[in-house]
C-alpha cells in the first residue's frame, strides 16, 4: 500500500513563524492516524529538530510533507540545498548539533539526502502502537 499524502505541502521561509507553524501542522495532521499522545510529541519534536536544521544549514524554500498508509506515518522536510558555507563538496556533518540524535533515537526509519540543490530529511514511525508497546508506555 502506498503512502497518501495528509493535507497540502507546507512551504515556507525561515524567516518569521514558518517553522511553529509547520511543526504545529505536522502534529495536526498526524493526529489524523496516531492516537498517542507521547507519539505525537515525539513526531513534533523530530519535525522541530528537522525544520531547525533545514532552516539553519538550508537555503530557498522549506517544504514540508506528512503522508501515511494508515498504519505508518511519514515526514519528509527539504529545502533548496545546503547553504554557501556547507556546499564545498565535503560530506554534511551529521555529528553537529542534536537534531539528527534526536530523531535516530525516535524515529523508526529515517534518511537524509543532500545534493547542491536539494536536501532531505525523511522519517517514518509506526503510527500503530503494538501490545508490548502500548503496556510499557502506562
Amino acid at each position: 500500500m502506498g503512502m497518501e499524502r495528509l493535507g497540502e505541502p507546507f512551504a515556507f521561509t525561515g524567516d518569521g513563524d514558518g517553522g511553529r507553524r509547520a511543526r504545529r501542522a505536522v502534529r495536526e495532521r498526524a493526529a489524523k492516524v496516531i492516537a498517542d499522545e507521547t507519539l505525537l510529541d515525539d513526531v513534533e519534536l523530530m519535525a522541530a529538530e528537522g525544520v531547525a536544521n533545514a532552516i539553519l544549514h538550508g537555503t530557498g524554500i522549506v517544504t514540508v510533507t506528512v503522508a501515511t498508509d494508515g498504519r505508518r506515518i511519514r515526514v519528509d522536510i527539504t529545502d533548496d540545498g545546503p547553504a554557501q558555507a556547507d556546499a564545498d563538496g565535503a560530506d554534511p556533518r551529521l555529528d553537529h548539533g542534536r537534531g539528527l540524535t534526536v530523531i535516530d533515537a525516535l524515529a523508526d526509519e529515517w534518511s537524509f539526502e543532500q545534493s547542491p540543490h536539494r536536501t532531505r530529511l525523511r522519517f517514518l514511525v509506526d503510527a500503530v502502537l503494538t501490545a508490548d508497546q502500548a503496556h510499557s508506555a502506562r
